[in-house]
């Protein structure tokens, strides 16, 4: 019976490492000049199954918010949104247009060449979540997502938020 539960239990221990898996690509913050109180983080995501961002923190911002830019009767709005589907095997861009997260209360400056911790809480269709660690580069007021994504990025909102 011995040799069962061992291999009872390494299929269990199988089955969970076979759950949702989400990767984080090309993640970066907008540096900041001096007295700003607002930034963006900008990044791909990609996850094995159904699941969505539901939150993300940092260290860095006393609020974090999920926000959405979109064209409402020709008009540009934008604002907080609950969460991001993250449909399986989809990769999901957070980028100046669409979704992006927005630091806001800066703690501090965030100067180009910065390394900035940002937590991710992506929850699956079952509603488990998980935490994802990423530290992510400042780039320059005027940087762009790398142009290895395919299409072509037109400028950013700026200030808008």
């Amino acid at each position: 019976m011995k040799p069962v539960k061992y291999l009872m239990l390494s299929l269990l221990g199988l089955s969970l490492h076979v759950s949702a898996q989400t990767t984080v690509d090309d993640a970066w913050v907008r540096a900041t000049v001096a007295g700003q109180q607002a930034s963006g983080a900008f990044m791909h995501i990609t996850s094995t199954t159904d699941s969505k961002l539901v939150e993300v923190k940092s260290a860095v911002a006393k609020t974090v918010q999920i926000h959405e830019m979109k064209m409402v009767n020709d008009v540009m709005s934008m604002g907080p949104v609950p969460f991001v589907a993250l449909p399986a095997g989809k990769t999901v861009d957070i980028e100046p247009e669409g979704y992006h997260v927005m630091l806001m209360d800066l703690v501090g400056q965030i100067k180009e060449g910065d390394s900035v911790p940002l937590t991710l809480v992506i929850e699956d269709a079952k509603g488990v979540q998980q935490s994802i660690e990423v530290n992510a580069p400042a780039r320059a007021l005027n940087a762009v997502s790398k142009p290895d994504h395919g299409a072509m990025h037109r400028s950013d909102h700026g200030n808008m938020h």
